[in-house]
């Protein structure tokens, strides 16, 4: 492999490289630390940054092939971690002022299993504090920008991790998703990112929300998505939901292809609605789906009612919780961000509905999702209303009765049912900025769901342009 172009290979190539002697892993890490070292300073994307250790995890892989013992399926790649997920070492401060000191003293399970597979882990992604808006700001870490438009938020709340692959800092990144926060940023950035059914990859410590919480990849390259949910995914006895069924093969599912499939193309879920142009834009890459072979057909809204309040209750009710033990003080709530504050203190001037109530919307949710997968394979949405915001802005022009999150018409549902779901990039609108599709399937739909997308890479939807 050349050395000038590791930065922009897949991480399939760079392990088959590293593991072929073509490059060594600490090679590798020595030119993505220097991508990191130019752009860090414009785009703020690390909570911390781990060089040092991440050399060594380098060396420590370099050591294990010249043994001629295997390092494992990702061997020297580079990976960055979501400041939500624990670290064994590292600051895990949630973005949160009130957490700067919070050291975690154990790896979480996903990324125990990436270090098995020989990654090397770079540091900690920023996130909107607690993970609780859908735009890239925190007290603690300040604003990270979009590489397509550093004026423009990646998205929240994996901020960073959207980012830094993006602007190829990284070749895959960890995050987490617990109302859309791997597919916001990935259509605001332009990249890959998949959330498997819930339970698939285990969450522990458990998440402040943990009915809703995800942990999954950010990627450009579908293939890469499937190695690393094929690492990271499989019962962990330490979280309860984790499911027992052995893992899929998903890198094996690439294969398939989208010949057959029915798609079930759905411009709005009954609610809210998107821009002209992601509409377009996803719209025309559902029908060259037709042209891969798929079977397309437009399906009316799913749902008769918006999920936002059982959504709402699960999730800011929860962190509601946290923040109570975090800040039991006026003073110690004045660190948190204001839009958190006021999202929870909206909720909590709500007359609150019944328990039964909340319970019904979510289980009518999803029956009518599974009615859904009854008629297709596949649902097609966009991503998002829009294309990314201004820094600084939580919530998009003309949406204005929605909080931090749930604008996000397309992606807090299916947190609610649990569907594998992922954001694949389909174009840009008028001003230069990425729109994403969401590709959502049936409970343990993942393959299908990474089929779907290997299908669009392969019909070479974009013309690829990079950031500047």
């Amino acid at each position: 492999m050349d050395l000038s172009h590791v930065t922009q290979a897949t991480a399939v190539d760079i392990a088959a490289a590293v593991r072929r002697r073509d490059i060594t892993a600490v090679a590798v890490m020595r030119e993505f630390l220097d991508r990191i070292e130019r752009l860090e300073p414009r785009l703020n994307t690390f909570a911390t940054l781990t060089a040092d250790a991440a050399l060594q995890q380098a060396h420590h892989v370099d050591k294990l092939i010249a043994g001629a013992r295997d390092p494992g399926p990702l061997a020297g790649v580079p990976v960055s971690v979501k400041d939500l997920i624990a670290v064994k070492g590292v600051r895990q401060a949630f973005g949160s002022k009130l957490l700067a000191d919070n050291v975690a003293q154990h790896d979480a399970p996903s990324v125990e299993r990436l270090r098995h597979a020989g990654a090397c882990i770079v540091g900690k992604s920023t996130t909107s504090e607690l993970g609780s808006k859908a735009v890239g700001d925190s007290p603690l870490t300040g604003i990270t920008r979009n590489p397509w438009n550093t004026e423009r938020t990646p998205g929240g709340s994996s901020a960073g991790a959207a980012a830094q692959v993006a602007a190829r800092m990284v070749p895959v990144a960890l995050a987490t998703d617990g109302g859309g926060s791997i597919r916001i940023p990935s259509s605001f950035c332009g990249v890959f990112g998949i959330k498997a059914r819930f339970g698939r990859v285990p969450v522990w410590p458990a998440a402040a929300a943990p009915a809703l919480a995800h942990v999954g990849p950010i990627t450009h390259d579908v293939r890469d998505a499937a190695l690393m949910l094929s690492v990271i995914a499989g019962r962990d006895a330490r979280d309860e939901a984790s499911l027992r069924a052995p893992v899929p093969d998903y890198l094996a599912s690439l294969s398939q292809g989208s010949r057959g499939l029915r798609i079930g193309w759905c411009p709005s879920l009954g609610y809210g609605s998107a821009d002209a142009a992601v509409l377009e834009a996803c719209e025309q890459a559902a029908w060259q789906l037709q042209e891969e072979g798929a079977q397309v057909r437009v399906l009316p809204p799913p749902f008769a009612r918006d999920p936002a309040p059982a959504w709402n209750r699960l999730f800011y009710g929860r962190i509601a919780e946290r923040l109570a033990e975090l800040a039991p003080t006026p003073q110690l709530l004045e660190l948190v961000n204001p839009s958190l504050r006021q999202a929870i203190a909206d909720l909590q001037a709500l007359a609150p509905p019944a328990e039964a109530e909340l319970v019904a919307l979510r289980e009518e949710t999803w029956q009518r999702a599974e009615a859904v997968f009854r008629q297709v394979d596949v649902l097609l949405t966009p991503t998002l209303p829009v294309t990314a915001l201004p820094v600084g802005v939580d919530v998009p022009p003309g949406h204005a009765d929605r909080n931090a999150v749930d604008w996000s018409y397309f992606t807090y549902p299916f947190n609610l049912t649990g569907h594998p779901a992922a954001s694949f990039p389909v174009g840009f609108d008028g001003g230069g900025l990425p729109i994403g599709l969401q590709i959502v399937g049936p409970l343990d739909g993942e393959g299908v769901v990474l089929r779907v997308a290997s299908a669009l890479e392969r019909a070479h939807l974009i013309a690829a342009p990079r950031p500047d």
